[in-house]
């Protein structure tokens, strides 16, 4: 049977049965429920039993009494699932048992830390606590908000205004001419490295509008036609990358030195071999767990 080429994309997969910001409390249930799972974050940081897995049983979890926020995630088989802040020096007592280990959001999805379905369920719960540690009060009126939904919504007692967390649309995409592709590299990327570009969309803007705005923003360079291709979840802190493939109406680039430290032509030769780790001046791509390779590799093989 092929390989799914998503099945390496990170974030991209969860079990979780969600719990719903329309349901009534009454649905959310304890974290004292007997068989509630746990996954605890101390900022990017994320709690692992060994030999991996995120996901934690109520004896773990409360090594770890003092958090910040609890929130009800859903369920998990069955099991409801529970994300919880908990502060630095309590992540630093899980490094000291051996049975544990603390480890970065991105570097858990890199590795192959844990299953891939956890990488989805860990997006959930670290895009919500970072949303709920930014959103204390209420936008309208300023009073302090109240968690509720089980951390899917927060209620102002003042205004009764209702707060939902947001997720950030980016549109990444793999501009095509010919036989080449245009990838960049941002003054922020390791030495060598390229990608596709990318830029969040503006407020009642289309994907299509935006791949092309950004495009000709950071290169000079007119897109035509664009497609989607695939979208991934993205937890820093909440964004969805969605991936787009785009078909270029001009060749020269100019390029913005605030946004790229450089952007160029890649023949699908030299592409594969940058894939490969072959390139003979050092250069790379992102990992496979990230969707500038998703895109990349389906232009590589031809599936675009």
């Amino acid at each position: 049977m092929a390989q799914d080429p998503l099945a390496a994309l990170g974030y991209a997969q969860s079990r979780l049965q969600r719990h719903s910001a329309e349901q009534d409390e009454s649905a959310v249930p304890s974290p004292e429920t007997a068989g509630a799972r746990f996954v605890l974050l101390a900022g990017d940081r994320v709690v692992l039993a060994q030999p991996g897995s995120a996901v934690l049983d109520g004896a773990a979890a409360a090594r770890a009494p003092e958090r910040a926020f609890t929130l009800f995630l859903g369920r998990l088989d069955g099991a409801p699932v529970f994300a919880a802040a908990i502060p630095p020096e309590a992540a630093d007592g899980f490094e000291a048992d051996a049975a544990f280990r603390t480890l970065d959001l991105r570097a858990i999805a890199a590795e192959g830390a844990v299953a891939a379905h956890e990488l989805g369920l860990l997006a959930t719960a670290k895009s919500l606590l970072a949303w709920h540690a930014r959103h204390g009060f209420c936008a309208n009126c300023g009073t302090a908000t109240r968690l509720r939904a089980g951390g899917f919504r927060r209620e102002c007692p003042t205004c009764e205004a209702h707060h939902f967390p947001r997720t950030d649309p980016v549109v990444i995409m793999l501009i095509r001419r010919g036989d080449a592709c245009l990838l960049g590299r941002s003054p922020r990327f390791r030495e060598g490295m390229y990608s596709c570009l990318a830029g969040f969309l503006e407020p009642g803007e289309t994907i299509e509008a935006a791949v092309r705005r950004e495009s000709f923003e950071e290169t000079g360079i007119r897109i035509g036609a664009v497609a989607y291709h695939a979208s991934q979840p993205w937890p820093f802190p909440s964004s969805l990358m969605i991936g787009c493939i785009a078909e270029a109406e001009s060749e020269a680039i100019t390029i913005d030195p605030v946004e790229l430290a450089d952007a160029r032509w890649f023949p699908r030769d030299e592409l594969a071999a940058m894939m490969a780790g072959t390139h003979p001046e050092g250069y790379g791509v992102p990992p496979a767990m990230a969707i500038a390779h998703t895109l990349m590799r389906a232009f590589l093989d031809r599936r675009v």
